[in-house]
């Protein structure tokens, strides 16, 4: 071979280069194919499984929440219903207190015109009724605290009241001459004083230890 000068040149081979190697192929195993297969099916298997369970999941928490809205709907309506009651029976209370004023008054005009107004039985009755009066209206203003939803105090207070108003009611217009026998008066009255001595600390301490 000639170069450029004209000079002949013998071509010659690089002995010491290293040959250029071709990369060989790798061969997997049939049954490392099929094992790898095997383990992807599995892993698909598993995730589909997984899927499911947490749609079982989703679907079970949605029917357990529709269940407990119907169950708080059912209880909204019983309140409603409740409620509805207690006004109405506010409204009787209105209505039987306004027939005992009309009642008290007749008793008085009755008594006044017969003269006999003065007499001790007869003023007995009179406070006797006035005291049932005042006990219609604690029940009236105790079935109002329950519908406005007031603090427990003053629901306390106010069925106190009433019990305070209903012995002082029966102490008033106790008479020995009732019972048949003395024992059986002793401990009527007994009673009487223990109930009004239980509701007295009752209020006491309603006044003095629980919150407003």
């Amino acid at each position: 071979m000639r170069n450029a000068t004209g000079v002949l040149v013998e071509r010659t081979r690089d002995w010491d280069a290293p040959a250029r190697r071709r990369p060989s192929r790798v061969v997997i195993p049939a049954a490392a194919i099929a094992t790898r297969e095997r383990m992807s099916e599995n892993r698909d298997e598993m995730v589909e499984a997984e899927d499911e369970a947490f749609d079982e999941e989703e679907s079970g928490a949605d029917g357990q929440t529709a269940f407990e809205d119907r169950m708080d709907d059912a209880i909204q309506f019983s309140e409603s219903i409740i409620r509805a009651i207690e006004v109405v029976a506010a409204y009787v209370l209105v209505g039987l207190f306004a027939v005992g004023v009309f009642d008290l008054g007749l008793q008085i005009a009755e008594q006044a015109i017969s003269g006999r107004i003065f007499q001790p039985e007869v003023v007995v009755g009179f406070i006797d009724t006035a005291l049932l009066l005042f006990i219609i209206v604690e029940v009236y203003q105790t079935v109002v605290a329950y519908t406005r939803v007031d603090s427990t105090r003053r629901i306390v207070r106010l069925v106190v009241y009433t019990g305070i108003i209903a012995i002082v009611r029966k102490v008033i217009i106790f008479r020995t001459e009732l019972f048949d026998e003395k024992l059986q008066a002793l401990l009527t009255a007994g009673s009487y004083a223990l109930i009004l001595l239980s509701l007295s600390v009752l209020l006491l301490v309603e006044r003095r230890y629980m919150p407003e």
